[in-house]
């Protein structure tokens, strides 16, 4: 199965399959800022969710690009079990979008880890986003690899811009 996707079903389809992981979540990311989703009525952080899937044993690895901003970070506070589970890096070189879901589904696309990407923003308010969701096993090993290799920190040595890297693997 190859879906493509836009804008709103960033929200719909992406996040809730995301919150179904039951074993592994890996989402790669440039840009992280505090994405709120709802939940049986109530406004919360996606941060939320991943804590909750981490408290369930779902393992999560997170790369992003920079330092998120305050409002991010209060969340991010909020939910200490993020700080001592939640896997993290920074790369400043990363700028996919991919959330690998339990190696079984992935999202390839635009769409950041924000509001405006993928939350719950109206749709006057939010980017224009397009990607795929799939199961295809060569597309899903690709994705897969594209990033392991960065989580593995294989481009470090050679990157030139070891100088921005707030998070180097060597």
């Amino acid at each position: 199965m190859i879906k493509f996707i836009s804008d709103i079903e960033h929200y719909d389809i992406v996040l809730n399959l995301a919150a179904k992981a039951r074993r592994t979540l890996w989402i790669g990311t440039a840009d992280i800022k505090d994405l709120y989703v709802m939940r049986d009525r109530k406004k919360l952080p996606f941060l939320a969710i991943l804590s909750e899937l981490i408290d369930r044993g779902v393992e999560i690895r997170l790369i992003h690009a920079k330092e998120p901003g305050c409002p991010f970070r209060k969340d991010f506070d909020r939910y200490p079990l993020l700080a001592k589970r939640l896997e993290r890096m920074l790369c400043p070189r990363v700028h996919f979008k991919l959330i690998i879901i339990d190696s079984t589904i992935c999202y390839i696309g635009s769409a950041n880890l924000t509001g405006a990407g993928m939350g719950m923003k109206s749709q006057l308010r939010r980017n224009f986003e397009a990607g795929i969701i799939t199961d295809e096993v060569e597309i899903l090993t690709a994705a897969v690899e594209e990033f392991d290799k960065v989580w593995r920190g294989s481009e470090c040595l050679k990157c030139q811009r070891k100088q921005y890297c707030l998070d180097p693997v060597v």
